[in-house]
């Protein structure tokens, strides 16, 4: 139990200070505007007024006072202390992800028992001045001991990186998909629900007495749709990447057949889909309280890739970061650890995929690894372990070890941490989408929209020059 102590006026000495250093999140605003009621869209990733193409969240000035609130309540003088007067200046503003330094120090003890402090918040990556001024406080009467008090965390559940994917693809004309057995309700609903929001024109291939009975079940009509017959999922999957190289269609869906079904039709030989490269499977996954996407591959085809398996992952998964709008995408390569330990060859394979983007093997991104969960997502875990990396802490992509440990983190985050998860399959020349019985609307559509940035920018399927 952690044990905290106040300061009454008598243990205070002028020049002495406290600070704090505090990553202002997205969330950090959607709390404060339902606590204050303020709903200013410019403090909400509603504001993109100067042009750049980022969608800002500007932090109200009282949230920067906040800061220095917690500093009198928290450290000095502590517990007990009333806050009488502010004298402060909006110096400049701060930006949701911006890491910010607030810091007190005492002026003046007043003979009325009241104590003036300087204060002061500012960017710490540049010391941007954003608040200055002065404080003046009431600190508590007389000494206390006690345990602190643990509050709660606070989650905004929203899932806003796929709502503003979604707008995006929404914005594009829809992609003719070939949806291979859409005979079950999800499936076709899947493929219904896309439609609606504009993000396909969907190839019915399957068997059609077992397509109108699954539109029958959902009380949809068929009519206006193409349907391609097939009897069997082995003809259905042929068929679909027989649109695709009649230039019919310009995406696959699974519908209700195995993955490994699909997938066969597209890696023989004969129907020319492959680019060069290993499929690969990526999640793009939305986590309430987490500030950007983030992508988790592989967690669904290859099973324990080698080295020049995950070359092809981890390229897979930069040109699809690019497709979604990460210009530069930081990638973790995970491991048990954060150093080389020869006997854990995920943290070797971690350490020459590294190198190798340093020498161009790999493109378009910053590959840094081997690391562990925590300090690829979390800064703070990386400088409490002395990481010094672009990466660490703030990875946009994370390349599992094998399967099992990206299974694992992609339900992980599905299902503890309330993540909404896109799936997307890369490396043949047209993306390939992965649904489940057990997704939710918001999944089937994200992985849609994914799909579709991929084909209406052209990042999908290129692949940088090797040397032989």
């Amino acid at each position: 139990m952690k044990i905290s102590q106040n300061r009454p006026f008598a243990s205070l000495n002028v020049g002495e200070t406290a600070e704090i250093t505090r990553i202002c999140t997205i969330d950090d605003l959607y709390a404060f505007a339902g606590a204050t009621g303020n709903h200013n869209p410019l403090h909400l990733a509603a504001y993109d007024g100067d042009g750049d193409g980022r969608a800002e969240a500007v932090a109200p000035a009282l949230w920067h006072v906040s800061l220095l609130a917690a500093i009198l309540g928290n450290i000095l003088p502590g517990a007990g202390t009333r806050l009488r007067h502010l004298d402060l200046h909006v110096d400049g503003t701060a930006e949701a992800g911006d890491e910010l330094h607030a810091k007190i120090r005492i002026l003046e003890k007043r003979d009325d028992g009241d104590v003036v402090f300087q204060a002061a918040v500012t960017r710490e990556l540049d010391d941007t001045p954003i608040i200055s001024g002065t404080l003046r406080a009431t600190p508590p009467d007389k000494a206390l001991h006690f345990d602190a008090i643990d509050v709660p965390g606070l989650i905004v559940q929203r899932h806003r990186h796929f709502e503003a994917l979604l707008a995006r693809a929404e914005e594009i004309p829809p992609m003719r998909t070939a949806v291979v057995a859409p005979e079950d309700p999800n499936a076709l609903g899947g493929a219904f629900l896309a439609q609606e929001h504009g993000l396909i024109v969907p190839i019915l291939v399957g068997d059609p007495a077992k397509i109108a009975a699954a539109a029958r079940a959902l009380g949809r009509d068929l009519a206006g749709l193409q349907i391609v017959p097939a009897t069997d999922h082995r003809t259905a999957a042929q068929r679909a990447v027989d649109l695709i190289q009649e230039d019919a269609a310009s995406a696959l869906m699974k519908g209700h057949l195995h993955t490994d079904t699909l997938l066969r039709a597209v890696l023989r030989t004969e129907n020319n889909l492959r680019i060069g490269q290993r499929l690969s499977h990526v999640f793009v996954m939305d986590v309430p309280g987490v500030m950007r996407p983030i992508l988790v591959t592989d967690a669904a085809i290859n099973i324990a890739p080698d080295l020049p398996t995950k070359v092809d992952i981890t390229q897979n998964a930069i040109h699809l970061a690019h497709a979604i709008g990460i210009e530069t995408p930081r990638v973790g390569i995970l491991s048990a650890v954060e150093t080389v330990n020869p006997q854990i060859m995920s943290s070797v394979d971690a350490a020459l995929l590294a190198k190798m983007a340093d020498r161009g093997q790999i493109t378009g991104g910053i590959v840094d690894g081997p690391l562990a969960m925590d300090n690829a997502v979390d800064l703070g875990a990386a400088r409490t372990k002395g990481i010094k990396s672009e990466v660490a802490g703030r990875a946009d992509i994370l390349v599992v070890p094998d399967i099992d440990a990206g299974n694992m983190l992609a339900k992980q985050l599905t299902y503890l941490s309330h993540a909404d998860g896109a799936g997307i399959v890369l490396g043949a020349k047209v993306p390939i989408i992965l649904t489940s019985r057990a997704d939710d609307d918001a999944s089937r559509l994200a992985s849609c929209a994914v799909a579709s940035l991929c084909v209406a920018t052209g990042t999908f399927g290129t692949i940088p020059a090797r040397d032989e």
